[in-house]
């Protein structure tokens, strides 16, 4: 039976119960049955957890115990608290982050230098750990790039790039390279002849190896070890041609504050995976580079600059700090491995564990500019604004955690009111009476009676309370919410906490009102009627169909046995018609999933009709039945309906994706029809069928890949549906065809690489779909400028710059899908038509390697193409026709180098070795999984991630976009 262990340290607490191994052991290994981890299909996991009596976690005061507070966590921004401490605990860069020029005005999620100023000052006068959500957010940052894992020294990179950057043109500007700029000088020494080349380069910090280094003094050496050039890789010496050489790095002067990643992480070949480096690695309080008579150092270095370093130490885990002594500071950053302690009743295997608590950023300050560094920084270094607007954050904070520390005692009151009505419906809403977030509302103590509270409301809004009447709300079964009674005078002697709405059982955290208040002739509060179970409170809404406008005017009393026809002339009142004008009612009931709007009859009661307290009646003009016509909405269910489907669209033109081009109103309903021909009105065009839309991907936030077919839906919401989501985005193309008549043709995009010119020009052929790929190479003859008139052309499929198939010319191209694949044309080359028996075509890709998630990845970038190698060539011999091929000018040509790649694993490759017999022929030239490949460097831009990458696998670079 095989035994895996794996260690770690954790401190469980009631925040952080959740601890364990992210990559534990591979599912293989697991299964294998050779290494017979699983016995009887079972498998032993054995956990030693030791219980200790602890000081409380969470009563720990960091800033009283060591005059610091600390950084919380994000997600997985642990990497990045510990670069913004390092930065914060050096104050000349404290200082000049806060001699920034930033005004009032400004956002912290909107300005990096605004949002840093907050959070050091807040490190430095706050009393509890500090969030760094605003520094995130004025990145740019998403909450997924708040979870990602990113590098420490990327970031760092990064962050002071565009800190350098900000800091132009202001009283700071230069303090970036003054404090972390540092030179070495590259040269390359000819051993036999007398030439020399040298190029000076700056840092702003220095990598240095782990693995095979004991510690620091040691990495620098393998830093600075000459490496020789002889042999297959001899150097190129422009007039003397390729010579035995030297070649190395020296620095040339180092900056004042020296940052140092270690390379803690590195790429095993074997695992295909990065690996953590835990070996044991020493590093010194005090590091001197000016060391056996300045070894470190170039002949130009200033000998007069000592070059003696202090190494400053604070231990922050996010949110807490604690004080350490020099083992824990030092010794046990070192890494390596130890023996646990025993610990008796268990098993005391004699272990030796590995440390997985390690250093892998040091940051050291030179002796001699120590006081200029180390300064001191208070507040008079801060702007007063800067002052003003946190302190005033401070207490806004305080007054948060106050009233979240006594929201149990408290409840919020919304007050509707008849004013609130009148300003929202028909301008903020249609349906319903009110939105209940828009009206007056008040924080109140749950004990306070109720005839109190009204007092407050009687201040607020200069209503007596003995004019005051409240109503409850209800949700209805059909979800829409009314009035549905007043309170008893019994309940308003209770206190307010013991209210609750009508529908619900449990007591709500805010309650919602309705304040009925009477006016008299002279428009002063009077006291309401006296209300009978005979009485029902109606609300009333008026529509005009010529400004096709709905507006609230008003609410009445009325019997229940009581009928429409005796209130007529008041509604016309209400609306400022003539007493005897005709008018048709309807009520509004519902407008959830579907609008339900019925005309009411006035000549039977109210209670027939069903209409009780709350209810809402919507009334107009009564039109002729020739005059309906005129109106687009006519009537008042027309219009709700119209209101419930209506949808503001923004199209955009298919080639500018990200541009709104116009925006239309309409309905929900319109069919295809209906939607082609406003946008072709909108676009001057006579002729709607030549319009083709395509969906938005609410996801990708792109285009659909698939234009939508002609009449290929019912109504503009299967248009804007994608899954679960509705969009508002539509896309348009103008044709030069209709598109009933172009969906019976098969349009490709073709990019044509000329035979003798770099340019590659994108052609679009348009043929029948029962086509074949030799009629798409026809019609391309007639377009194409070919290097000579018997020229023949092949169609490739490219994808993410590989070949994956040659089409044969009698495949048809109805399937063929130039939505992801890139279809390449070019001509064939006269070696490849006549292919001798042993002779291969193999192919060959650009590459380069990037480490991501841990893990080496090739990339492929740039053209790839087919190249016939013949028995027994070597490299060199090919090298020179890849060369000629690909006009690359000798002294970039001879820093690339060449590899068989199989399954995506590179094996580098001699000029003296024989690359046909690491190629089997293959009757069919489709996608191979064998190429040789041409590493260099990528000098084009790189791409996102795409849709065929795997986030998994996929690391997104640092990057602040603001």
């Amino acid at each position: 039976m095989w035994l895996t262990r794996c260690d770690t340290q954790h401190q469980f607490n009631a925040r952080e119960s959740d601890w364990g191994f992210t990559s534990f052991m591979p599912l293989g290994e697991l299964y294998d049955p050779c290494r017979g981890y699983l016995v009887n299909d079972t498998l032993v996991v054995e956990a030693e957890v030791v219980v200790r009596k602890i000081v409380d976690y969470w009563a720990y005061d960091s800033k009283k115990e060591t005059g610091y507070v600390g950084l919380k966590n994000q997600g997985a921004t642990c990497y990045m608290n510990s670069l913004l401490q390092t930065l914060y605990h050096i104050p000349y860069f404290r200082k000049a982050v806060y001699h920034m020029p930033t005004t009032e005005n400004d956002m912290p999620s909107g300005s990096i230098p605004l949002a840093l100023q907050s959070l050091f000052y807040k490190l430095q006068y706050s009393d509890s750990s500090v969030a760094t959500k605003e520094l995130t957010k004025s990145f740019g940052w998403d909450t997924y790039d708040s979870f990602m894992q990113h590098d420490v020294q990327e970031l760092n990179r990064v962050l002071c790039e565009k800190l350098e950057d900000k800091m132009k043109g202001t009283v700071v500007e230069g303090t970036i390279q003054q404090l972390f700029e540092g030179h070495h000088m590259n040269y390359i020494e000819c051993i036999n002849v007398d030439y020399k080349s040298t190029r000076k380069e700056s840092f702003y910090d220095l990598q240095l190896d782990v693995k095979g280094c004991r510690d620091v003094y040691a990495s620098f050496d393998k830093y600075v070890e000459v490496e020789r050039l002889e042999g297959d890789n001899k150097y190129q010496a422009e007039q003397y041609g390729l010579q035995d050489a030297k070649k190395g790095v020296l620095f040339i002067d180092f900056p004042p504050v020296l940052q140092i990643q270690l390379k803690r992480f590195e790429y095993d070949f074997m695992r295909d995976t990065m690996v953590k480096i835990n070996d044991r690695y020493e590093f010194p309080l005090q590091l001197d580079l000016d060391r056996d008579d300045g070894k470190y150092l170039s002949p130009e270095a200033d000998r007069s600059v000592r070059s003696l370093y202090t190494l400053h130490r604070y231990k922050f885990d996010d949110e807490r700090v604690t004080k350490e002594d020099m083992k824990k500071a030092l010794e046990e950053q070192y890494g390596g491995e130890e023996l646990p302690q025993t610990n008796p009743g268990f098993n005391n295997t004699p272990f030796k564990f590995t440390k997985y608590s390690n250093a892998y950023m040091l940051v050291y300050i030179r002796e001699s500019d120590k006081d200029k560094i180390i300064c001191n920084v208070d507040e008079k270094d801060i702007a007063e604004h800067l002052r003003e607007r946190l302190k005033k954050e401070q207490e806004e904070k305080e007054h948060k955690k106050k009233e979240k520390a006594e929201a149990h005692l408290y409840t919020i009151i919304k007050v509707a009111r008849d004013d609130d009505l009148a300003e929202q419906i028909g301008k903020d809403i249609c349906f319903d009476l009110v939105d209940h977030d828009k009206v007056r509302s008040f924080h109140i103590q749950k004990q306070m009676p109720f005839n109190v509270f009204k007092e407050e409301v009687a201040r607020e809004f200069g209503i007596p309370v003995q004019f005051q009447r409240f109503w409850l709300w209800a949700k209805r079964q059909n979800h829409t919410y009314r009035p549905n009674r007043p309170l008893i005078p019994l309940e308003e002697t209770q206190s307010v906490g013991a209210l609750k709405e009508v529908s619900n059982k449990v007591h709500n955290a805010e309650l919602k009102l309705f304040l009925e208040v009477e006016l008299g002739l002279d428009l002063r509060p009077i006291a309401p009627p006296y209300k009978t179970k005979e009485d029902i409170l109606l609300f009333f809404k008026h529509y005009d169909p010529e400004k096709e406008e709905l507006r609230y005017v008003g609410r009445l009393f009325v019997k229940s046995a009581g009928k429409p026809i005796e209130i007529l002339s008041r509604l016309n009142k209400m609306a400022g018609y003539a007493p005897h004008e005709e008018i048709n009612l309807y009520e509004e009931i519902k407008f959830e999933p579907s609008v339900m709007c019925e005309p009411i009859d006035k000549k039977i009661t109210f209670h027939a009709s069903q209409l009780e307290d709350g209810d809402i009646v919507c009334f107009q003009k009564s039109l002729p039945v020739e005059s309906t016509n005129q109106y687009r909405y006519p009537d008042v269910p027309s219009f709700l309906e119209y209101v419930h489907n209506r949808q503001v669209v923004h199209f955009r033109f298919l080639e500018k994706p990200k541009e709104d081009d116009f925006c239309l109103e309409m309905s929900r309903l319109y069919t295809y029809d209906d939607v082609v021909e406003r946008v072709a009105q909108q676009l001057g065009l006579d002729d709607p069928t030549k319009i083709r839309l395509t969906s938005h991907n609410c996801y990708s936030q792109q285009p659909k890949p698939q234009p939508i077919k002609y009449r290929g839906v019912d109504h503009l919401s299967d248009m804007l549906f994608h899954y679960n989501q509705t969009s508002d985005i539509l896309y348009f193309e103008v044709l030069d065809i209709p598109l009933p008549e172009l969906q019976g043709l098969k349009t490709l995009k073709v990019a044509f690489h000329h035979a003798t010119k770099d340019e590659v020009v994108i052609h679009t052929i348009r043929l029948p779909k029962q086509s074949t790929v030799g009629d798409v190479i026809n019609d391309l003859k007639t377009k194409v400028e070919l290097s000579h008139p018997d020229a023949e052309l092949r169609l490739l499929e490219v994808f993410y710059n590989k070949i994956y198939k040659i089409f044969p010319p009698n495949e048809k191209i109805d399937n063929i899908n130039d939505q992801y694949w890139t279809l390449r044309a070019e001509e064939i080359p006269e070696e490849e038509k006549n292919l001798g028996p042993n002779d291969r075509l193999i192919h060959v890709y650009h590459f380069t390697k990037e480490t991501a998630q841990n893990q080496m990845q090739i990339l492929n970038f740039g053209e790839p193409f087919f190249l016939v190698i013949h028995e027994g060539e070597t490299l060199a011999e090919i090298k020179v026709r890849i060369q000629r091929k690909l006009q690359v000018p000798d002294e970039e040509f001879a820093k690339w180098k060449f590899a068989f790649l199989s399954l995506g694993r590179p094996e580098y490759l001699q000029d003296s070795d024989i690359v046909s017999s690491r190629f089997q022929r293959r009757d069919v030239y489709g996608a191979w999984e064998q190429y040789l490949g041409l590493e260099h460097s990528d000098n084009i831009p790189k791409r996102a991630c795409s849709i065929n990458q795997n986030r998994h696998t996929f690391e997104k670079p640092v990057k602040i976009y603001n």
